[in-house]
């Protein structure tokens, strides 16, 4: 979140941008507050964040929001995105979900993850189990944690059809597809509804990368994720390996880390060679770490 700072083309909100960068996070407020009152969206979003952080200014999230609300009423991505998680952490889900939408639609791993649990119990939005897995899909090829787990219980319940269905759409959402439906109130609850096996009590934030440990075996090799299952780490290894040439010829592994199960791919003879395929990687979005012998 810290980093999430816009950096505009006006001279006192750039000047604010590069107080922050420096930790003068003082300065930083100082410089926004002006233009954030005049209505720029990038100083509202940047003092949204600064108040939601608590840098510079005591954190306060009602604060937060407001400056969220004005900036996302003009545009602001960014500002969409957190003003939908804030309000949905306050618990006012009808009124986040249409932010959440936007932001989910952009690729935000956060807003995708919360917009699979609404489409997985059905609440607020009709029911789609396949739309939620692809979802939980491509948050958890990101990197979320909470999304990896959730990914572990819908194999539980969700039909394997359906299942199927999610990848082919998630591989759908990875080349630009939209990723939000809809919003539609239920008329009326499904005569049998699954019990809520996918619960959110706070929306994810930003996880950090995956710790790096020894791969067995020798030869250098790239990590693209850790997965909540073998059959999602499976899954993303077939969209990966069609869609970024750099992996062609190269062989998964698929390793227990607790919870987690690691795609990792190789042999490579260095650490250059391990860099050059997690660019390529990074290039097409996809997370990627280097992993040494």
């Amino acid at each position: 979140m810290a980093a999430l700072i816009a950096s505009p083309v006006l001279a006192d909100v750039k000047t604010g941008v590069d107080a922050w960068q420096r930790g003068d996070f003082a300065t930083a407020v100082k410089e926004w507050r002006p233009a954030a009152d005049k209505g720029d969206p990038d100083a509202q979003f940047n003092l949204g964040q600064a108040y939601r952080l608590g840098r510079g200014v005591p954190a306060n999230l009602g604060i937060a929001q407001s400056w969220f609300q004005k900036a996302a009423a003009k545009g602001h991505e960014q500002a969409q995105g957190n003003l939908g998680l804030i309000l949905y952490e306050a618990g006012k889900r009808r009124e986040a979900l249409p932010w959440i939408r936007k932001a989910a639609d952009r690729g935000d791993a956060r807003a995708q993850y919360v917009l699979g649990i609404e489409l997985t119990n059905g609440d607020l939005i009709a029911k789609d189990w396949p739309r939620a897995y692809a979802l939980m899909t491509r948050a958890a090829a990101q990197g979320l944690p909470a999304a990896a787990r959730s990914l572990g219980q819908m194999e539980q319940f969700v039909p394997a059809d359906q299942r199927a269905k999610g990848i082919a759409l998630a591989r759908q959402i990875e080349r630009g597809g939209s990723a939000a439906p809809a919003v539609v109130v239920p008329q009326a609850a499904p005569a049998a509804a699954a019990p809520r096996q996918v619960v959110a009590t706070r929306a994810p934030q930003p996880a950090p990368a995956p710790v790096v440990q020894a791969a067995p075996g020798g030869g250098w090799r790239a990590q693209l994720g850790a997965y909540g299952s073998p059959a999602a780490a499976q899954a993303q290894w077939v969209s990966l390996s069609k869609r970024i040439p750099a992996l062609g010829g190269l062989r998964p592994s698929y390793e227990k880390a607790g919870a987690f199960t690691r795609l990792r791919v190789g042999p490579l003879a260095n650490r250059a060679m391990a860099d050059k395929v997690c660019g390529a990687a990074k290039a097409a979005g996809q997370a990627c770490i280097p992993v040494a012998p």
